[in-house]
């Protein structure tokens, strides 16, 4: 099956319909050339709307994280936007609810082996970190973004929306240190 294709099959996906509560709408970016893989949560209600991943200030901080424009992220021949669950789940007390948990089983498999093999993977929030790095459950979300070299090529990161500064704040080291490295990464892997 090619990438447009399997994007087709994705975007008319209805599997936890009931429990969505503005219904399906599944948002994801790749393609065959993808070189860097984001793997986020869920969308917000903004990427709901807008039907693009990342659709909002914590897209443009982000992108800026990764040394590049807020265009160059939604360019799927360069980003893969991935995240464990690829509509929008509903609010919750304090943020939005879960990713559901059906979506990742489902289609990541299947999406990741469209793209390249010597990708770089970031992991961007808790959900995504879990799924991806089980070992380090037990792990803060600090301990695992003070530790991403131990990773290979894969990267884990915080969130970045608004609680993001916040994380920042307590933790400096993670733009003194990892953020300049991260860029290096993301522009290796996108040369």
């Amino acid at each position: 099956m090619s990438a447009e294709a399997l994007k087709q099959e994705i975007r008319s996906c209805t599997l936890c319909a009931e429990h969505l509560p503005l219904g399906p709408k599944p948002i994801v970016q790749f393609s065959a050339t993808s070189r860097v893989v984001v793997v986020g949560q869920a969308p917000g209600r903004i990427t709901h709307e807008t039907g693009l991943a990342f659709d909002d200030k914590s897209g443009y901080r982000l992108a800026e994280w990764l040394g590049v424009s807020f265009e160059t992220l939604h360019d799927p021949a360069l980003f893969a936007i991935v995240s464990m669950g690829f509509c929008y789940p509903g609010k919750a007390s304090g943020g939005d609810k879960p990713p559901r948990p059906e979506c990742a089983p489902t289609w990541h498999d299947r999406v990741l082996r469209e793209l390249p093999d010597d990708r770089l993977t970031l992991l961007v929030g808790m959900h995504a970190q879990k799924a991806y790095l089980p070992e380090t459950r037990s792990w803060t979300m600090a301990r695992r973004v003070e530790h991403w070299r131990q990773f290979g090529g894969t990267i884990p990161l915080p969130h970045p929306a608004w609680r993001s500064t916040l994380f920042m704040r307590k933790h400096p080291w993670f733009e003194a240190e990892v953020v300049p490295e991260l860029r290096q990464r993301v522009a290796e892997a996108l040369a």
